[in-house]
């Protein structure tokens, strides 16, 4: 693949199975921290431990039910008791009952009891000498709170057994507080009824007091109200049927007389129209419903009679006959009868109407006020039911009371207990506390987490580049291989050259892997110059040029090396040529390349030497004649490379960088600083440097935390050599 241009923001990768091998070979890496620091909190716990007094514990089982035997009568009820008994599918009331044991109140009585306020030993005063500061500790001393320290309650599960626990130095004095501790909870429990049987039989009877004295105060009421409604001789009921039975029949008179009226303004009516329909005539009359009956029957026939013999009269004789004079005489006396006759018949019906509306009015009259006399009566009724109620419910608070009184009366002379002992306490001379194995178990079990911890501590704080993981994944650069650490103490100019020297070697193959690596980075258009640097000096950068260098002139290329780090140079030196003249010889026109170019001892390797160190070496290789020089050795080798100076410390890889093909970063394993590598990396990314990766030096493969990741290069010289003697390995 092509080299690309860095980009310096690279991470850490994820939690991957690679990664956790990773971890896994870092903790073994510091194996012995982990180890130490384990073995030193376990001894720490095991001298704690052993330092710790011996605490004994002995416990008292309880049975404790929801409710006391009852020797009494159902419906005798006791203060306390009944409503508990919606607890027996409810935890709460065993959780209280576990706060009781625990209070204050039931550990006071076994202070008091055993005086323990005043025993040394108890409160932990035994050990002071000096008996007036021993007293003054005794009395600041909280022996209530001490002994609820040392109570424990522990419930057995899916029953009603609670076993009260509780923890001393001495083993017979522990069964002896655990059993006190359970009388004193029983004495608690009960006084706690006694107390509340008391003081609800004070109330009751204060109230019983106020009830009675209520009771006769509404009964009074009661009479007074009769006596002023006038109800003792006949009850509020007789008088509303009696008022209920006038109403009634007021109606129906009142109806009756209604429909009378209606029948004689009919007929008044009637005899008006009549006459006002023959005023001057007393036909009128013959169209009343009477007028065929009684004497106006005779006085009309009369009246008729005469008036018809006056007629024939009147006819046979003249107007002054005494004749007619007699019997129109006669007929007038009649007429004035008949006519009184009818006036009285019409005054009749008059008054009778007039009788009639009078008797309705009258009839209305009574119907109202009977009316009235029945609202005030049922008003009384409603103050006489209000006042009768309150009297009832009065004398049934009273009667309540007074039975609830005489219950709880009697329920206070028993003196039984919800609570019994089910097996007392007996002293148990194996300690409870300190449990050794534990404590042993748990300081070595917390030793080794800590050890980890301070173990991955470490891990985080190391800030070396070591692994490839750390070239890849912090740094972001590919990684070429590694150079394994050379081993024993040769002189510099063996080192450099081991890979030729030593062609079968591990860092001979390693070396050949990186070049590999190197050419397939661009295999399309490989490279031509290339800048092999570091970040900071003594990280072995002229060692792997030198080594690279060699590899790529064993594989048949023409390779040439150029000493750029004009500061200190060494190439020189590694292969034994004259550094007269050299590249800053050649820039200042000094000689030609074919003459400062020097052969080696390695085939098809050339050195192009520093020459003499210049006092400007940045501004030197920024010249045009240094871009010449360098593009006129590329056209006579096959590769060239240049070592140059760690570009941290001088601007002069930088500069370097922006004329070749590419560059390769060389870090030394566990000594190059991540924060100075990306440094570099910073550098080399401004100028639009090629990086084409990194190859990690001086890396020590037997060490732990390289495990089997680098096994495979260990076999390198020992697989060369056995195929170069026909033996198949596998």
């Amino acid at each position: 693949m092509e080299g690309t241009v860095f980009d310096p923001a690279g991470g850490a990768g994820g939690l991957t199975p690679a990664g956790l091998m990773q971890h896994v070979r870092a903790m073994w890496r510091r194996k012995w921290v982990v180890l130490g620091v384990a073995v030193v909190v376990a001894a720490l716990s095991a001298v704690h431990t052993l330092r710790q007094p011996k605490v004994y514990s002995a416990s008292t089982s309880l049975i404790i039910d929801v409710m006391a035997p009852r020797f009494l009568d159902s419906e005798v009820k006791e203060v306390m008791g009944e409503e508990r008994s919606n607890y027996w599918f409810n935890k709460e009331y065993y959780a209280t009952q576990s706060e009781i044991i625990t209070s204050r109140a039931v550990a006071s009585r076994v202070v008091d009891k055993l005086g323990l306020a005043t025993d040394a030993d108890f409160l932990g005063l035994a050990h002071v000498q000096d008996e007036k500061v021993r007293v003054q500790a005794m009395q600041g001393a909280d022996a209530i709170g001490l002994l609820q320290s040392r109570i424990r309650v522990v419930p057995a599960k899916d029953s009603r057994v609670m076993d009260i626990a509780v923890d001393d130095l001495d083993p017979k004095r522990a069964a002896l507080l655990a059993n006190e501790v359970a009388a004193a909870y029983m004495a608690e429990n009960l006084a706690l009824k006694l107390r509340m049987t008391e003081d609800a039989r004070a109330w009751l009877e204060g109230r019983l007091a106020d009830l009675e004295s209520t009771s006769k105060s509404s009964e009074l009421a009661v009479y007074d109200f009769k006596k002023d409604a006038d109800l003792l001789s006949t009850s509020l009921e007789s008088r509303m049927s009696m008022v209920s039975e006038r109403i009634a029949t007021y109606n129906l008179k009142l109806t009756e007389v209604r429909i009378q009226i209606a029948a004689q303004q009919a007929r008044v009516e009637a005899i008006n129209k009549l006459r006002k329909a023959s005023p001057e005539d007393e036909t009128w009359a013959e169209a009343l419903t009477d007028m065929n009956e009684g004497p106006i029957q005779d006085l009309r026939r009369n009246y008729t009679e005469l008036r018809v013999a006056c007629a024939e009269l009147g006819e046979r004789y003249l107007a002054e006959h005494p004749k007619l004079l007699e019997c129109n005489r006669k007929l007038s006396v009649v007429r004035e009868d008949f006519l009184k006759s009818l006036s009285n018949i019409v005054r009749a019906a008059e008054t009778g109407l007039a009788e009639s509306v009078a008797q309705e009015k009258n009839l209305v009259r009574l119907l109202d006020a009977a009316k009235q006399e029945a609202f005030a009566v049922n008003k009384k009724s409603i103050e006489f039911d209000r006042l009768k109620r309150e009297s009832d419910n009065n004398q049934r608070l009273y009667e309540l009371v007074a039975k609830r009184l005489k219950d709880i009366e009697l329920s206070g002379l028993l003196r039984t207990s919800n609570v019994r002992v089910l097996d007392a306490a007996r002293p148990i001379m194996a300690p409870v506390k300190p449990n050794v194995r534990r404590n042993l178990a748990l300081g070595l079990v917390m030793g080794l987490l800590a050890g980890v911890g301070i173990a991955f501590l470490l891990e985080l704080l190391e800030n070396s580049v070591a692994t490839q993981a750390d070239v890849e994944e912090r740094l972001g650069l590919a990684f070429l291989g590694v150079l394994p650490r050379i081993e024993g103490t040769k002189a510099p100019r063996e080192r450099d050259l081991h890979v030729h020297r030593e062609p079968k070697s591990t860092v001979a193959e390693c070396t050949r892997a990186i070049r590999t690596n190197l050419l397939f980075m661009s295999p399309d258009k490989p490279f031509k110059t290339l800048v092999v640097t570091s970040s900071g000096p003594q990280e072995g950068k002229s060692t792997t040029c030198i080594n690279l260098a060699v590899a790529m002139a064993q594989s048949g290329n023409r390779v040439l090396l150029l000493d750029t780090d004009m500061r200190r140079p060494r190439l020189h030196r590694a292969f034994g040529v004259p550094n007269e003249l050299g590249i800053s010889s050649l820039v200042v026109g000094e000689g030609t390349l074919e003459q400062a170019v020097k052969s080696t001892e390695v085939p098809g390797l050339f050195v192009l030497p520093c020459g003499p160190v210049p006092p400007n070496p940045a501004e030197l290789l920024h010249t045009q004649a240094f871009a010449d020089l360098l593009k006129s050795a590329a056209g006579k080798f096959d590769r060239v490379i240049l070592d140059s100076p760690p570009i941290n410390a001088v601007a002069d890889s930088a500069v370097l960088a922006t004329q070749c093909d590419g560059v390769v970063l060389v870090l030394k394993a566990g000594k190059t600083n991540r924060e100075s590598a990306k440094r570099a990396l910073r550098q080399l990314a401004d100028v639009q440097a090629r990086m084409y990766g990194a190859v990690l030096n001086d890396v020590d493969l037997k060490a732990p935390r390289y495990g089997d990741s680098y096994l495979a290069y260990q076999g390198y010289g020992q697989y060369a050599e056995d195929s170069k003697d026909g033996v198949a390995q596998s």
